[in-house]
Order: structure tokens, then sequence, then C-alpha cells
């Protein structure tokens, strides 16, 4: 009997995730098909973007312009990770889900924040190690009654949406290498899709589909070629020309680590394609070439998993401009005729307008200053290059705008069709690229083929104040026919949060400064702001329950810019992590708890006994392998919001021995700090501790010595 009820079971959650139309009674679930996601009403939040076409744009309106200074906090629940908070919630049923850092997953009530479940992957510690930019999970899919989970280790996971409980656990990656996921999957036709990341590392990119039912994989689809003879594919084998060298012996990179949208008209899957392996196109593929389909858009038969169309942003980029930047879909009006598009806003700068049936250029402009190139040739549609910036064949340092955080990171855009506007979380940065002398990949640590401790910023306040001036964050609309900014907001600095547009007129969107913002989707103005008490990098949602619209975000400061940029990753303030998930409605009454109090610690580091070759071997190593995860030249200002930590104020700077415990015995591997004795001896452990002793005293020295200070939280 118990044999017979596993089975019935068993065929009862297969016949949930096949069909669209079914009910769960225990769980007060119904399930969710390809319809009911394209004809989402506003009610719910189905899919990452809401719909296929990721406008992220909501129908609901009982927010609007004339009101929304009556929001205010419905409910709020605090999270178990302090660390970056990136996911989008799905609201289903009247429960909202989320994804946080770590991978786990959350289930509430969608009106009273009572939580209903929770799922933790178990993600080991070390896995952190193998993550460009923090420990982050975009969100969940949906399909029947099943959610699906990338988790940050490389599985695709199926959960019954009513319970939490796994139903199937897929490895999507060969976790021997430094493959992650952190991106959102999608579902279509009972396919579930996702890509993964660690092009920084050296890996082959691709994105697959998996039997919503079964886990099993349907197809596989890579974006860079394998060795000339060994691509089956036609796609691979029209790439092979545009590669040089050995380049399959380094991995390519082009991960799909985040853009996906949909076209269920034309069948079309549409996957953004990330940056190559290494950087320096110098040594991934020496002599040049496009390197496809590095950097590129690329449509994909979504039934086959065969290749349609691609365009490439950045032919043989040597920048880290990814092109897996946000995907929007739209018809827009274009001289008198209706153009079935595809826009994004990539790292580069440009702003893209593409034919989505045939993947033909119809239109780019700048969206921030760039040098890299004067533009998008019209006829081409390929960029006019600035030779200076091309820092691999020249062999020279180049400061290059954007920056490899780009002028668009992962955080997602919103279209406003009655608007005509598209709305871009959009920043200004510059990075000095300087190629990097007798590169050769290493097993852990950045394999990007830059020098990455020539260019760290000094200890010096004039070169700090200049850099700042330089860099900013600002919220653009912009108008994607006229190809034309409309307005724009200036922020803090970069790394301010996704954007949500909604019918009535609003633009809903988190900064780095700690605030949650609405704005007159029309004209910019702010009509209202909460403080968060912590950055908010994610995007916001709507979703209604019973006829009250609720909007919901996903608080939490963390992700690349915080723990890379050093000095320039707190210039919107010294804002911490409190880590929660944020619901907002009409007339809301309830209240975050007091904002805990917060000092700095005295910066008083051990005195500096190691010769100067030694500090700079230690500055070399240091640049390569820690500046990743424990910010640009030993500066983790994100350490008082509870991140990383910061290495100057480490106990462990006057003891060898524990600092060689940590670092090469990995007595922390647990906490996501693994053992780097494959790639380090002893000694070169310990000349990267007296670099960071010496750049400790350099910054104590620089703030007038070892003076505890109070400083006032956002």
């Amino acid at each position: 009997m118990r044999l017979k009820a596993a089975l019935g079971a068993a065929l009862a959650l297969l016949a949930a995730a096949c069909s669209g139309e079914t009910a769960d009674k225990a769980t007060n679930t119904t399930g969710i098909d390809g319809a009911r996601i394209i004809k989402a009403d506003g009610s719910e939040w189905l899919s990452y973007g809401r719909t296929y076409d990721e406008q992220r744009f909501s129908p609901l309106d009982q927010i609007n312009t004339g009101n929304v200074g009556e929001l205010g906090l419905a409910w709020s629940a605090d999270l178990d990770t302090a660390r970056g908070q990136e996911a989008t919630p799905l609201v289903i049923d009247g429960k909202i889900y989320v994804t946080t850092a770590w991978s786990k997953v959350k289930a509430y009530d969608a009106t009273t924040g009572k939580p209903l479940w929770d799922y933790d992957p178990k993600v080991p510690g070390e896995t952190g190690v193998k993550a460009c930019c923090d420990v982050v999970n975009r969100g969940l899919a949906a399909w029947g009654n099943m959610l699906f989970l990338g988790t940050l280790d490389g599985r695709l996971i199926a959960l019954d949406r009513g319970t939490g409980r796994e139903i199937w656990s897929k490895v999507t990656v060969d976790q021997d290498k430094s493959y992650t996921i952190t991106g959102a999957p999608r579902v279509i036709d009972g396919m579930v899709i996702i890509g993964n990341g660690g092009a920084e590392f050296g890996v082959r990119g691709y994105v697959a589909a998996y039997d919503a039912a079964t886990g099993k994989q349907l197809w596989k689809f890579y974006t860079v070629p394998d060795r000339p003879g060994a691509n089956e594919a036609e796609h691979l084998k029209a790439a092979e020309t545009s590669w040089k060298g050995e380049y399959w012996n380094i991995g390519g990179g082009g991960t799909v680590w985040d853009a996906m949208a949909y076209d269920p008209e034309l069948g079309l899957l549409y996957v953004g394609v990330g940056n190559g392996s290494p950087w320096n196109q110098a040594y991934r593929s020496p002599g040049g070439g496009d390197n496809l389909y590095l950097s590129s858009i690329v449509a994909i038969k979504v039934k086959t998993g065969e290749y349609a169309w691609h365009y490439q942003t950045t032919p043989g980029e040597t920048w880290d401009y990814t092109a897996t930047q946000h995907i929007m879909l739209a018809d827009l009006d274009i001289g008198g005729k209706t153009r079935k598009v595809l826009m994004q806003a990539p790292k580069n700068g440009f702003f893209y307008v593409i034919d989505r049936a045939t993947g033909e250029f119809i239109s780019a402009n700048n969206f921030v200053p760039v040098n890299w190139a004067t533009g998008v040739d019209p006829k081409t549609g390929r960029p006019i290059e600035n030779p200076a910036a091309r820092v691999d064949k020249t062999g020279k340092p180049f400061i290059v705008s954007p920056g490899p955080l780009g002028a668009h990171n992962w955080h997602p855009m919103a279209y406003d069709a009655k608007q005509k506007l598209v709305f871009i979380p959009a920043q200004i940065t510059s990075y000095p690229y300087i190629p990097a002398a007798g590169w050769k990949p290493s097993k852990l640590g950045f394999n990007v083929g830059m020098d990455t401790a020539s260019n760290a910023m000094p200890a010096d306040n004039a070169v700090r104040e200049a850099a700042k001036k330089a860099t900013k964050g600002v919220l653009i609309a912009w108008d994607p026919v006229a190809q034309k900014e409309r307005w724009r907001v200036t922020l803090g600095g970069p790394w301010n949060g996704g954007v949500l547009a909604t019918a009535g007129g609003l633009v809903f969107q988190g900064n780095a400064m700690g605030n949650f913002v609405a704005y007159d989707s029309g004209t910019g103005k702010n009509l209202w702001s909460f403080e968060a008490q912590t950055g908010v990098v994610a995007a916001p949602m709507t979703y209604s329950v019973d006829g009250q619209q609720y909007v919901a975000v996903l608080a939490g400061w963390g992700g690349a810019w915080p723990i890379t940029a050093g000095v320039l990753s707190d210039m919107s303030g010294p804002v911490r992590n409190i880590s929660r998930l944020l619901v907002f409605k009409l007339g809301g009454k309830a209240k975050l708890p007091a904002m805990p109090a917060a000092d700095d610690l005295p910066l008083d580091p051990p005195g500096l006994t190691a010769a100067a070759d030694v500090v700079q071997g230690g500055a070399v190593l240091y640049g390569r392998y820690c500046t990743v995860c424990h910010g640009d030249a030993a500066v983790q200002a994100s350490a008082r919001g509870g991140i990383i930590p910061d290495l100057r104020y480490s106990g462990t700077l006057a003891s060898a021995e524990n600092w060689q415990m940590i670092v090469h015995d990995g007595a922390l591997k647990d906490n996501g700090m693994v053992s780097f004795a494959t790639v380090m001896t002893k000694p070169q452990i310990d000349s990267i501790r007296h670099y960071v002793i010496a750049r400790a005293n350099e910054d104590a020295k620089l703030a007038g010595g070892p003076k505890p200070k109070k400083v006032a939280m956002k």
C-alpha cells in the first residue's frame, strides 16, 4: 500500500508539472503554464520579468502619482543571509516566494508576511571562492505546481510550491571547474532554461534546457566553439574562424549568467552572452578575431536548442563587456512602421535596438559617456573603436570608460509603452586596464590577463577624490526610438537597484544610499521615499490580493561593486547589509526595528617589518587572488556592513601562523575562504600579509592615526 501511495503521489506531481490548470487543494496552489504567464493581469508576478517579454511593467494603478505619498510598510521579514540580495520575488495564489544569498528559498503569505516554508540547498561554503560577484541569487521560475531554483554550486532544483519539498535535483555543470549559477531560470513549454557563470575563472559558457517534470536534459547550446574539428553544431563550426590560437585550453568564457527573454509567436529564446576568458584578447585569442559568440545576443529556437541568429555588441571584447544585461522585447513604431524589436543596454555603454525576428541592427547610441568607441556604424552595426583603448594590441595601459562593471550591470530595466520610455539603472565608471606581462592561467583567482595590482587605488586623497568625482550612479529615462535621454536622476554612486514601472505613472527603484524611491515616470520627480536601512540592489515588483495593491523589494547591500571597488564602494554612504524583504501598501503602518548603532573600528595595524620587494610581491598576488573578494587595494569599505572582512583590520595580521592556517590550510573554507596552497607557497602567502600590513599603515597615516570615529549610518 505504501508503494502504491508513493507511486500515486509521484504521478500526481508529474501531472501537475505538465499541466497548467491543475490545482492542489491541500496547499491551495494552481498550476502555471505559458498561457497564464503570457496573459498575466498584474495581480500576480509569475516569472522573473513578470512576463516573457521581460518589460517589468505592471498594469496595476491603484498606487499612482496622486496617492503614492500614502504608501507605507505593510510588513517585512528579516533574512538569515547577510550578503547581497538580488532576487525578484514571485507571487502566485496569494503567496510570495523569494530566493536569498546562498541560494536559499523562502515562502510567505503575501498579505501578512506569515512564514510558510523555507528551503536550504546547503551550498558548500567553499563554493564562494568560485563566485566573481558575491554569493547572490536572482530568483525562481514557476511551472505547474513547482518552483525551480539554480544554486551557486551549479544545481537546478525543483521544489513543490505548496510545501517547499525537493522533487528533483540535477547537477548542470562540471563542479570540478569554477562554474556558478546566480541567475533566475525561465520555463517555456515545460522546459526549464538555465545558464551559468564563471568566465573570469576559465570556463566555457552554455545554456541548457531541462524537462520540468523529471530534470532530464533536453538540449545544450554552447556559446563558444571547442577546438576546430570537435564542433558538431553548425553555429560553432561557423565560429571557429573567428578565434585564434589554442583558445579551448583556457575555456573561452561566454557564460550565459543572467539575461533571457522569449517570444512565443516566433518561438525564439534570446540569451545574453558574457565576456571572454581571459578578458585580454592577446592571451585568449592571439591574433584577434571577433571571437563569436562572446558579448552577443543570441536567438535560439527554443524547441530544439538550435541557433537562429546573433548580434555581437562588442566584437573581440577585451574589457569584460558582457551582453548578459537585461533583454526586453517590445513593438516600436520606427519610421512609421511597427517593428518587433529587442532592446538592451549592455556594459559597453550603448543602447541597442535590434529586430528580434532576424537579428538585424536597427540603431544604437551611448547612454553614458564612453571612450572605447566613438559610436556604432549605422550600416554594419559594429562599434567604431578607439585604437588607444585596445590595450590587448597596444600593450599599454589605458583608462577606459565604462569600466568592467559596466555602464549598466545586471540590475533590471523597465519599459513603459505609454510613456515610450526605457528606465535604465545606469552608472558612469572608468577603469585603468593594464595588460599583464607573461600572464598564465591559474587554478584559483581571476583569470583575466590584466595586471590587477598596478592599477590598485593609491593611498592618496587627491587621487581618490578625483576618482569619486568621475564615478556616478544615474537613473536614466531613455527614448529607444529617438535614441536619446528624456530625463535623469543623479544618485550618490554606482550599484543602485533594478527598476519597476507601473500603470500608475510610477518608477520604483532602491539605491545604494539605503532608500527605496518612487519617481514620476514622465518627469523623474521624486514623489516618495522610504529609508530601508540598507542598500537596495534588487529590482522591485508589485502584485494585488483581494483588491489591495502591494509593492515588494528585497533589500540587502552586496554584489560585485561593494566587495571589489575598495574606497569607491561606499561613495553613496557607509551603508550596511541588513537583509530583509520589504512589502508596502497604501496606508501601511508597520515599522522597521530601530537602526543599531555602529562605530568604525580604529585602524591600528602592526608595524611593517618586510622589505619593499616582499611587499611588492604580495601586492601582485593580492591583486590576482584577493581583490575580487576583499576589495581593491585591500580596502573592503563594505566591511562595516558585515559582507566580507576587511583584512586591514584582521587580528591575524600580527600572526604569520594564524594567517597560514586560514590562507594556506583553509581553516575557514566553510565560510568561503578556501586553501590557496595549490597556487601559492607559504612565503608567497605571507607576502600578501605584509602587503596588507603596508596598506593598512598607509591608510592609518592618511586618516591621521588609529582614532575611532562615529559613522552616521544611512
